[in-house]
């Protein structure tokens, strides 16, 4: 009898504090470096139309990454033919250069806010494409390749809202 009542707190509380995982997809950057012409894609479909969602753009980064903030341009296609384009700017790391990722061993990874509380409000294919767009201080060219960021991908969970 204990027994039972153990497991079945622990499954409340395992269940309650949980976030509940809708859609999530990563894609590797070539050896480590992301090309200022290579933009990720990601289709997604068969999204809740009632349901608030958070959004998240996921980067792992490793020790080869130079810089403690990264730019990024998100274009979120909509199956009506809505686009929706944002510039982003993430910090990485703290200005002593302790990475705010999570992980260990060197490569960190980070769950980077992107849209809260996002409806989507039609079936369909939808698709999401992440560039980045850095450049170094005093520069008008981008970064050619951005060297440690290894991984590139999105989550979508369901809000708390």
């Amino acid at each position: 009898m204990l027994r039972s009542l153990f497991i079945l707190i622990l499954f409340v509380f395992t269940v309650s504090c949980g976030e509940t995982l809708i859609k999530t997809n990563f894609q590797a950057t070539e050896n480590g470096s992301w090309s200022k012409d290579s933009t990720f894609t990601f289709t997604f479909s068969e999204m809740d139309t009632t349901q608030q969602h958070d959004m998240f753009i996921n980067v792992r980064n490793d020790n080869s990454f130079q810089y403690n903030n990264l730019f990024l341009i998100t274009e979120l296609n909509f199956p009506s033919g809505e686009t929706v384009t944002d510039t982003l700017e993430y910090e990485m790391a703290l200005p002593d250069g302790t990475w705010l990722g999570k992980g260990y061993g060197s490569i960190k990874e980070n769950k980077l806010w992107y849209k809260e509380n996002i409806v989507f409000p039609s079936s369909g294919v939808y698709t999401l494409r992440i560039s980045h767009a850095m450049r170094k201080n005093g520069s008008v060219n981008g970064v050619i390749n951005l060297e440690g960021i290894t991984d590139v991908g999105f989550e979508i969970i369901k809000s708390n809202n």
